[in-house]
């Protein structure tokens, strides 16, 4: 029972400590003079802009065409239009003749086929087969958010601090 009385006037006196020091810092407290009144503002800040600014928005269309506009003239030529394919299918001539043919063209898939067919039997079992799959990648998430961080360590290193006290 004592230590509800103790608790009880320590807190009486933390009260009236608080309302001295509350009226003794009103009393004595300076106050600043107020701000001058704006003088004339500079001839630079009259004339500038309410707003910043800013870049005009391309469309997707807009930047595909200055990717292929290669000498920026604003009109694509055919050479302009078709030199990515032709980069692509100079990549798949392996022989440099000017010809496609089906193993040229279908070589990732001529590989996959060899690399899955094990026993070289020219043909593929379920499990073989099996190895053929796509492997896709995960869809990446829509939110540029920073990831969040666990607080689940945070606690411990809490209760760490308070034992030492």
């Amino acid at each position: 029972m004592w230590r509800y009385l103790v608790g009880a006037g320590g807190a009486m006196l933390l009260v009236v400590a608080g309302l001295f020091l509350f009226r003794g810092s009103a009393s004595t407290e300076t106050r600043l003079p107020g701000a001058p009144a704006a003088a004339v503002t500079s001839e630079t800040e009259q004339d500038l802009p309410a707003e910043p600014p800013s870049a005009a928005a391309k469309t997707r269309e807009q930047k595909r065409f200055d990717r292929i506009d290669k000498d920026k003239n604003d009109t694509i030529t055919k050479d302009e239009y078709f030199a990515l394919r032709r980069k692509f299918f100079a990549r798949l001539d392996t022989d440099h003749d000017g010809k496609l043919s089906f193993e040229e063209w279908s070589v990732k898939a001529v590989e996959k086929f060899a690399g899955a067919d094990k026993d070289k039997s020219g043909t593929l079992n379920r499990t073989e087969f099996a190895t053929t799959a796509v492997v896709r990648k995960p869809a990446k998430p829509r939110c540029a958010c920073a990831p969040a961080k666990t607080v689940a360590a945070k606690p411990a290193q809490d209760s760490a601090e308070d034992s030492d006290d």
